[in-house]
């Protein structure tokens, strides 16, 4: 008895070790914590947070005209954009003039499918040396070139390691995030896989498959950014204020943000049973507290990111930049246009909505991207008149055509490193 009660609880460990093996350890040894209050984060001159500033309206036609820029991406030659109030996907040149537009009407369902076909966004494609823009809906992904045109249909069971990864520069690596690793009949499901050649390298945070089922979480976008750097990607974790860097072969634990007290969430909140479905009811009660950080770009010595949390103000200061090197926290929505800008803010935050609700679109090709209406640029220049301000010819011809109830504008910056 006693030598059968060994045996099992020999193999009870072994198993233990054995899953304990297969889940990836976090390297924190070069972690640097950063203390930040977003109240103490100072205005600056565009110019000494930007080193190039462009204006890039998108022609308005009868068949271009959107709301706004829910969603951007850039390929070599073109702007494409989903627009959430006509949901479409409309791709413009560089220079801001229309080129094609992907609707409902362009997206057929099978016979068998009574509901509408509308999409919710797109994800480009990289097909060859091209781009393909892949929209979903029904049972199917629908695939279109940069002219709208339809090449191709998939169910959208049938996924490609190419579709649903993201690969690294050495086209071997992939970061596969929501990954399930199968061992025999058993599996595990971790946040974030490191895959070589479709090998599994490296498994980090393991969680149970039906735990979205079991709480409430609250996300601030993509927990996935591109900031730039071949081979290394940001990572943020539901309910933290961390920065997790993936590299080819390992996941570590970069940047550690502590907020004041009286704006966090206690810590381990996530792990706190007596919130349990009960997180969004928590918000409401604490709208001043910093559910989670998002938007993460890390430019030189310059990180930028933004803060979310449940209440909204206008005089909130959520989009920051923190210069690693001095110290300086700087608010993205008390920058002060100066020539650089034509004199014109570089973002709609604190007087309009996109900025606040989008933050940037993207990082690409060394440029940061975020937009705003016509409304908003014809209010700013109003807010020059008098003040003898000169525009380029690209602007200088959008106000003397274009009007209030225009497509909205694309900014492209560059942001300084150092």
């Amino acid at each position: 008895m006693l030598k059968t009660t060994l045996s099992s609880l020999f193999v009870c460990i072994l198993f233990a070790c054995n899953v304990q093996a297969q889940t990836s350890k976090v390297d924190s040894s070069e972690m640097v914590t950063l203390r930040i209050d977003p109240d103490n984060a100072r205005g600056a001159a565009v110019s000494q947070i930007f080193d190039e500033v462009k204006f890039i309206p998108l022609e308005t036609t009868k068949e271009s005209l959107f709301g706004s820029i829910s969603q951007l991406r850039t390929t070599k030659d073109c702007y494409v954009i989903y627009d959430y109030d006509t949901k479409s996907v409309l791709i413009f040149n560089k220079d801001g003039k229309y080129r094609a537009k992907v609707n409902s009407s362009k997206v057929v369902a099978d016979a068998d499918e009574k509901d509408k076909q509308v999409f919710y966004g797109f994800q480009l494609i990289k097909n060859k040396d091209e781009a393909l823009i892949r929209v979903s809906s029904g049972k199917n992904h629908f695939f279109f070139d940069l002219d709208g045109k339809l090449v191709k249909k998939a169910a959208v069971g049938k996924r490609t390691a190419e579709d649903r990864y993201i690969k690294f520069a050495d086209s071997i690596t992939t970061i596969a995030p929501f990954h399930v690793s199968k061992n025999g009949k058993d599996s595990t499901n971790y946040e974030i896989a490191i895959l070589n050649n479709k090998k599994e390298v490296a498994l980090y945070f393991p969680f149970e498959s039906d735990r979205f089922e079991k709480d409430q979480y609250i996300g601030g976008g993509n927990p996935l950014t591109d900031y730039g750097v071949d081979n290394e990607i940001f990572y943020v974790r539901y309910y933290e204020y961390n920065l997790y860097k993936i590299r080819p072969k390992s996941v570590s634990l970069s940047y550690r943000i502590l907020f004041p007290a009286s704006i966090s969430l206690p810590k381990g909140f996530m792990e706190m049973t007596e919130y349990r479905k009960k997180r969004i009811e928590y918000f409401e009660k604490n709208p001043t507290q910093i559910v989670n950080i998002s938007n993460p770009y890390l430019v030189g010595d310059n990180l930028f990111f933004k803060t979310n949390n449940w209440g909204w103000s206008q005089d909130k200061k959520n989009a920051l930049v923190y210069n690693l090197k001095n110290g300086d926290l700087t608010s993205i929505k008390n920058l002060d246009p100066d020539e650089r800008s034509q004199f014109l803010p570089v973002t709609d935050g604190g007087t309009f909505y996109d900025f606040t609700n989008n933050g940037f679109h993207t990082f690409e090709d060394g440029y940061l991207y975020t937009s705003y209406s016509a409304l908003a640029l014809f209010t700013f220049k109003d807010l020059n008149a008098g003040k003898d301000k000169k525009y380029d010819t690209v602007l200088t011809k959008f106000f003397e055509t274009q009007n209030k109830k225009s497509n909205p504008i694309i900014i492209q910056l560059k942001p300084k490193k150092n």
